[in-house]
């Protein structure tokens, strides 16, 4: 797929299909973009496609097949929006940070490849705003997710969670009370799975 230089070209990248469930163009939406009128384009169509299908494909259907309808909250970033959001003080950091992150068409400093959505899991939202622990989820995913990176937000229980070609897997929070790292480069343990232990069987 070329460079998007047309409305049509860019109408065509919002209609590919990434996975079972999910296409390009609700990752292309950003809060962003449309406040200061910013394109959230990809330089590198093909890259982003590439990147968000294995996101998808591996990290987001099994959720959204377990857990019900996940939302997206922020997923592609262009470095121009990506920019500008760290620019003005929007929880995005630096362009570079976000290579392989929330900037999916453009690899990291060793040449990797990886993309990045901040989600929400409405089931385990209503969940954790009556009193659950956000590790729960977190720990799920450590045990049953080929994650990266997730990275917990007090709203809604959001939280980012990463695809890499070279997972770091490493989990932290910024939720007031239990903020820092909770695990990092740690395999599957089952001694979490209490932790976990009223979730519903996971489906693929």
């Amino acid at each position: 797929m070329r460079k998007t230089i047309s409305y049509k070209s860019f109408d065509d990248l919002g209609r590919v299909k990434l996975s079972r469930s999910f296409y390009m163009r609700e990752f292309l939406y950003s809060e962003i973009s449309n406040f200061y009128g910013v394109q959230n384009i990809p330089e590198n169509p093909d890259l982003a496609v590439a990147n968000g299908r294995n996101l998808c494909e591996s990290l987001l259907e099994p959720l959204n097949s377990t857990f019900g309808r996940i939302s997206i909250r922020s997923a592609y970033r262009s470095l121009a929006v990506n920019g500008l959001g760290n620019e003005k003080g929007h929880n995005c950091g630096s362009n570079e940070k976000n290579y392989a992150n929330h900037i999916w068409d453009i690899p990291d400093s060793e040449g990797l490849h990886g993309a990045m959505a901040c989600i929400i899991v409405p089931w385990f939202t209503e969940r954790y705003e009556a009193g659950a622990d956000w590790r729960a989820m977190a720990y799920w995913i450590h045990n049953n997710l080929p994650y990266s990176e997730l990275q917990f937000f007090p709203k809604l229980c959001a939280f980012n969670i990463g695809w890499h070609e070279k997972p770091k897997r490493k989990i932290e929070s910024y939720i007031k009370g239990s903020s820092g790292i909770l695990t990092q480069g740690e395999p599957v343990n089952p001694k979490y799975a209490d932790c976990y232990a009223t979730f519903p069987e996971m489906k693929l």
